[in-house]
């Protein structure tokens, strides 16, 4: 039976994906009614330019006091769209004070103080839900949190940046530059015009430390997260991972150690093989690869950012938020039972492709090895070529077996004193095998 008074909805932000929020909650208004049982009318929206002619909203509405807004009482539901960290926390929680459920997209908000706010919700009794603030239209966080409660995930690997992954595609298909597929990222709309979140792997660490925290039932905050961008990765990194059959992803990679009592968080370029499924990600896509014990592997992939993809997965929040309001009841709350430590980088184990500038004389392979062997770490491949210049310079390439990364960190540091090794040209980890 269908409930006649309808649930309001505050609209916190209405740029790229607060527009598409409102404009598919008018266009399907009627579909919306009949999935929730009620139904839904856009009660507030909070801006910062008033004066901004905004299709389709009724200008009534519109308001800069988004306090005033969330403190009504009468608000069901706030969407929260602005991102960042203030004024988003307070206003999330002032939400919950005045009775309000809340969805948001804030991954960077929910990266450092996620914990807090669940605190929040379930003390006043409240939904907090954000599927749109991992991978955008991708359903990941509810798979995550409700399809596999009854399983244990081991790991989840993932191109989580659309822009990124747009970079790196195009090096490895057209042969560009760095900066040059950065130009195109941007002009293409891509990339903003600061583009360090992105490429820094700032975004990517945030959303990694969400997937971490319910993924393995624990507190990850992005400050737990290793974090290293693309803007180092060169041609010739690309032209290497493809000699080894390869192709080069910014990855967040959250793994459950083997002995179960603690957990690792990291945002890395990485080379994977090209049989692997994220090796076929291209363009801005977004895919993450989840290994689960009685599940198996099971991929997601699809749009992870852009204004109707994400509005999807925030429509897709207020529905079940609206169901649960309907119902008198709430979803599942913050999972974070296990409380397991986050181990530092260090003691990640991995794989690593190290490039190195050579002279080009006899004895040089053997000293190298020689450091490889002092630090533990065994050798998988080699491949020594002299440059065509000349110059009594060579290039020497070695992919290493798996070994802690502490070690793999201290035999490039040791590599660097010696003195047959003019330049450490690149170093890259190996995943996805």
């Amino acid at each position: 039976m269908m409930r006649t008074r309808p649930l309001k909805v505050a609209l916190l932000g209405c740029g790229v994906v607060g527009s598409e929020v409102a404009r598919i909650m008018a266009t399907h208004a009627d579909d919306l009614a009949a999935r929730i049982g009620a139904p839904v009318e856009l009660a507030g929206v909070a801006v910062r330019r008033p004066s901004k002619v905004r299709e389709g909203i009724d200008p009534a509405l519109v308001t800069t006091d988004a306090t005033a807004l969330v403190k009504r009482g009468d608000i069901d539901v706030v969407v929260e769209v602005i991102g960042g960290i203030e004024p988003a926390r307070t206003l999330i929680t002032t939400a919950f004070e005045h009775g309000a459920s809340v969805v948001s997209a804030n991954k960077a908000l929910l990266a450092e103080d996620g914990a807090a706010l669940h605190a929040a919700a379930e003390k006043h009794g409240r939904d907090l839900y954000y599927e749109a603030a991992v991978a955008g239209a991708i359903p990941l966080v509810r798979p995550l949190r409700e399809s596999l409660a009854g399983d244990k995930v081991n790991r989840v690997l993932g191109i989580v940046n659309g822009t990124t992954n747009f970079i790196l595609d195009k090096m490895d298909t057209s042969g560009a530059g760095y900066s040059e597929a950065l130009d195109e990222a941007t002009a293409l709309g891509y990339a903003e015009a600061d583009p360090t979140a992105d490429v820094e792997g700032f975004d990517a660490a945030a959303k990694a430390a969400i997937l971490a925290g319910i993924a393995f039932h624990t507190r990850v905050r992005i400050g737990d997260v290793h974090r290293e961008g693309l803007t180092e990765v060169t041609a010739a990194d690309i032209a290497s991972a493809k000699r080894m059959g390869c192709t080069v992803k910014l990855l967040a990679i959250c793994e459950r150690a083997a002995d179960g009592k603690s957990v690792t968080a990291r945002v890395h370029p990485a080379m994977i093989p090209l049989t692997h499924p994220l090796a076929s990600v291209r363009e801005a896509y977004n895919a993450v690869f989840v290994e689960a014990e009685a599940a198996g592997q099971l991929m997601f992939y699809g749009p992870g950012a852009g204004g109707a993809p994400t509005a999807s997965a925030v429509l897709g929040d207020l529905v079940a938020v609206c169901r649960n309001l309907v119902a008198e009841t709430t979803g599942p709350g913050e999972s974070a039972y296990t409380q397991l430590p986050v181990s530092s980088m260090g003691e990640v184990v991995t794989r690593y492709h190290i490039s190195l500038d050579v002279a080009d004389k006899p004895g040089v392979l053997a000293q190298v090895a020689t450091v490889f062997a002092e630090h533990g770490v065994s050798i998988d491949t080699v491949r020594q070529q002299s440059r065509q210049d000349g110059g009594g310079e060579a290039s020497l390439v070695v992919v290493t077996h798996r070994a802690p990364d502490a070690a793999l960190s201290g035999t490039v540091e040791a590599l660097r004193k010696l003195d047959t090794v003019r330049g450490v040209a690149s170093i890259m980890r190996v995943e996805g095998e």
